[in-house]
This record gives C-alpha cells, structure tokens and sequence, in this order.
C-alpha cells in the first residue's frame, strides 16, 4: 500500500481524487491518495509551491515529491528536501502552451491590433503581412514547451531559431546555444517567444544589453518566467520604440499591481498568468507513470536536476 498526500490546491482536489487511484490500479499499484495522512506514513507528496507543505523533514518515509508546477524555482532551495523531486510535464500544460504562444504569435504576425482597435469609419490600404515563411520567430528555451511550441510555429511555415542551455536538435528549429548563439537569436527574432526555466543563470536574460540586440520593432512574448525579463529596461526600450510590444502573461510580481506601467502601456498587453495550467485529468497520468516507476526502481520521468536548477 503506498500512502500518497495530496497537498496541492484544495480546489483541485475532487479532480485528482477522480482521476488518479483508478490510473493507479490500472498499474498494479494499490495505493491510498487524501489531503491528510499521518506524516509518518506518508510516502509520495504531490505538491504545489503554494499548497500546505513547506517542511518535508516531518516525513521520514518519503520517496518523492512530484510538484504540479512545471517551475521548480520556489522548492529548489528547500534545504528540508533531500529524496528526488519531479516537474510537471503533461499534454494539457504542453498543449496549453502551445496554442498561447501561437495565438499571439499570429496575432503579432498579421498585425490584427491594428484592424481590431482602429475600427473609424476609415478604409485604408495597409501593409499586407508577410507570409509564415518570411517571418522569423525565436525562441528562448527549448524544454519540452518551448520544443512542443517550436514545431507548431514551423508547421504554420514560420522560421524558428531556438536557444538553450545546452545544445539541441529538433527538426524544423535551427537550435543554438551559448553566448553567441543568444546573441544570433536575438538578432535574427521579429517576435522573440521566451520560454526558460527560471534560474540564477536565466535572472534577467532580457536586460538593457541583450534587449538593444534585438530587431528595432521587434515583438516580445513572455509566457514563461517574470524573472526573465528586467521590467524597467523593458519599458525603457518600449518607450523608445526599440522593442514593438510586449505580451506578457508573467510578471516579477504577482498579481501585476494595480498601479503598474505595464497595465496603461499602449505597446504592452497584459494577461493574468493563463497561458498554460496544469488540468488533473493529464497531469494524473504523468503522476501515476511516476508513481508506479518508483515503486519498480526506475527513473523517473522530468526529475529535477538541482544543479541545473531545472
């Protein structure tokens, strides 16, 4: 019997409670899932950053913890953990994601503000846009979202670049890495979409010098992290009209306080961190993969490397 606390967002509670003990049985695995277990039985705790559990030292059974959030940045440093912790991947966040980022990005590509604000009485020959072909998207971040959200840009016919930490190779994204390769990105992006992981070495990766790299004109996108984005070098660089506009959906402080620039600016739109969530019923089938790999020894799927800080 494998004893599961759930200690994530009450109100996702009767989701996860519907969905995952029948995927659990389905693998063999008899197991007890609630909101309050007896610390001392406890051996898996799905978590959420802003859930009840903040000390995991009271579980001296624990196994692992699988976090609900795909950022890790607000447990990573938690000295009280010490057995392997996990991010959420699943089809619904990935899928989420994906036609946010697409949405905007067509949105910037076609220039559809244009025709939905200025609406006067007045027909006039405008700048047709340029195909998908012609158009330059870029890429920060080339996790499993920025990947996913990557192949549906070059599927619409879009040139994609793409930037990591590391090197990868994923069809239809010429992929960078290193300071030359941010640098080649920033460059060549009309619409820049930012999608890392939020770590000491991503604090800021859009500040004053890597913002006059970009394209006069060019488009920001941030479904990602606050943190990536230095906002008073971002202003700055909107009022003079180096950066076009800013969609942001992610903010240093959250909720966007009321009083902020951002919220009057006319070349930045806000939305309320809805870019992507985390649903139970996908999110069950990655936590029972993961569940049942630990109760068999294996390697569990998008385990954390603290290191890396992802």
């Amino acid at each position: 019997m494998q004893h599961i606390l759930y200690a994530g967002n009450r109100a996702d509670w009767p989701g996860y409670r519907a969905a995952l003990p029948p995927l659990l049985a389905a693998r063999g695995i008899e197991a007890r899932l609630a909101p309050d277990i007896p610390a001392d039985q406890v051996n898996y705790i799905i978590y959420a950053p802003d859930g009840p559990v903040q000390d995991f030292s009271a579980f001296p059974g624990l196994r692992a913890v699988f976090s609900l959030w795909a950022g890790v940045e607000k447990i990573i440093g938690n000295a009280s953990l010490n057995v392997p912790l996990t991010r959420m991947v699943d089809a619904g966040l990935a899928m989420g994601m994906r036609d946010y980022v697409a949405a905007h990005v067509l949105r910037h590509h076609i220039g559809m503000d244009t025709h939905i604000h200025g609406q006067d009485g007045q027909w006039r020959n405008t700048v047709f846009p340029p195909l998908a072909r012609d158009r330059s998207i870029g890429i920060l971040g080339l996790g499993a979202l920025g990947a996913n959200c990557g192949a549906a840009l070059a599927q619409f016919g879009f040139r994609v670049t793409g930037w990591s930490r590391t090197r990868k190779n994923i069809a239809g994204i010429a992929c960078y890495s290193g300071d030359d390769g941010l640098k080649t990105v920033l460059e060549t992006s009309e619409i820049l979409v930012l999608l890392l992981p939020y770590t000491d070495n991503t604090h800021h990766v859009l500040n004053a010098e890597t913002l006059a790299q970009m394209r006069r004109g060019s488009i920001i996108i941030n479904p990602g992290r606050g943190g990536l984005v230095d906002e008073a070098a971002l202003l700055v660089a909107l009022e003079r009209g180096d950066i076009g506009h800013a969609t942001l959906d992610v903010f240093q402080t959250e909720p966007l306080p009321a009083d902020h620039p951002f919220w009057a600016h006319p070349r930045v739109t806000v939305t309320p961190h809805i870019a992507a969530s985390s649903r139970p019923e996908t999110c069950a089938e990655v936590l029972a993969e993961n569940i049942a790999r630990s109760t068999h020894g294996e390697d569990l799927l998008f385990q954390v490397d603290r290191s890396a800080g992802y």
